[in-house]
């Protein structure tokens, strides 16, 4: 559900299928054998080239003409096919470019699929196996989450890092993915049932410890501060070891203004005060310019009527003292007296 103003959303505490995951860090590869490059059989020059970099081919489309050195009038000319359909990743000719059988005139590649090559620390290995499942996000990509499975390890270790390559295959059916993209890995090493979980954006920390909002069950648009022990997390979710109960409403969003009004038990009203810096509502809601008058003709009546209330004190007590002081006065004048006679 949703507060209006401090767009608080919370979410229900219940126990769930819990994914214990290993984050990691790597990039995006071309399959090997998905590169081909275009070259001439002959000795030539560049007489048309029908591709730029960039460029979507299909297998079999002409992407160069190269013109023989050959004598003829005109020379022969012969025709240059894409060897597999995809991208034009980079043009190594130009126009009229002399060329050789062993120049390179143009690189497709083919990225329907590519590798996600993670880089895994030695000592985590052991707990992966062939045919597991990741959830990959690409740092270019942010809004997209993609899946890949492990298909293989790396050679060797390296050694200034000491981590092992770890291969999964991802599927590019937009593509959108690009070699050498920055990918972040989150490999699922296995699943728990029953578990009792929140999403990770309830979490809070301080130097106290770890803590979510609780909307309290009696007093609305209320939410109490529940420190909270935590245990493992993964990409979405973190584990609620003690703290919790199943049927909790927790705040997923808008904790922080929550957290910024103070400490303990939060109303909105308290939270909206302190984050905008204005008077609201019990709600949360805006005050109506007529509230708002109210409220300041309310404040100065009641300001005006303690001023008052305590100058009458004030006068009271000072009507006393004087009438105290003359009954003194009169009991010093009856000992003089007395004392004469």
């Amino acid at each position: 559900m949703s507060v209006a103003n401090l767009s608080i959303e919370t979410a229900r505490v219940a126990r769930t299928n819990f994914e214990d995951t290993l984050f990691v860090l790597g990039r995006v590869e071309v399959i090997p054998d998905r590169r081909a490059m275009v070259s001439s059989r002959i000795p030539g020059r560049i007489a048309a080239l029908r591709v730029l970099e960039g460029d979507t081919v299909e297998k079999g489309a002409v992407v160069a003409v190269v013109e023989s050195r050959q004598p003829g009038n005109p020379p022969p000319r012969t025709e240059l096919v894409a060897p597999l359909g995809g991208l034009v990743a980079h043009g190594h000719a130009s126009l009229g470019e002399p060329v050789e059988p062993t120049k390179e005139i143009l690189e497709i590649l083919d990225l329907s699929e590519v590798y996600a090559v993670a880089q895994i620390p030695e000592d985590r290995v052991g707990e992966l196996q062939p045919r597991m499942r990741a959830r990959i996000r690409i740092a270019a990509l942010p809004n997209a989450v993609f899946k890949g499975e492990l298909l293989r390890f790396g050679t060797a270790a390296d050694r200034d890092s000491g981590t092992l390559e770890a291969v999964f295959l991802l599927s590019n059916f937009e593509g959108l993915i690009r070699p050498d993209m920055r990918a972040e890995f989150s490999i699922i090493l296995r699943k728990r049932e029953h578990v009792l979980a929140v999403p990770r954006s309830a979490l809070l920390s301080d130097p106290q410890g770890d803590y979510v909002f609780v909307k309290d069950f009696d007093l609305e648009n209320t939410f109490v501060r529940a420190n909270v022990e935590i245990g493992m997390r993964n990409d979405a979710d973190v584990e609620i070891i003690k703290g919790l109960f199943p049927g909790d409403d927790v705040v997923i969003k808008g904790a922080y203004p929550l957290a910024y009004a103070g400490e303990g038990t939060i109303s909105l009203k308290d939270a909206l005060d302190a984050a905008h810096g204005h008077e609201h509502n019990e709600d949360g809601s805006e005050m109506t310019a007529a509230q708002q008058a109210a409220g300041q003709a309310y404040a100065h009546g009641g300001k005006g009527q303690g001023l008052t209330l305590f100058l009458g004190v004030f006068c009271v007590v000072l009507l006393v003292l004087l009438v105290l002081s003359q009954l003194s006065g009169k009991r010093e004048l009856a000992k003089e007296g007395a004392s004469d006679a």
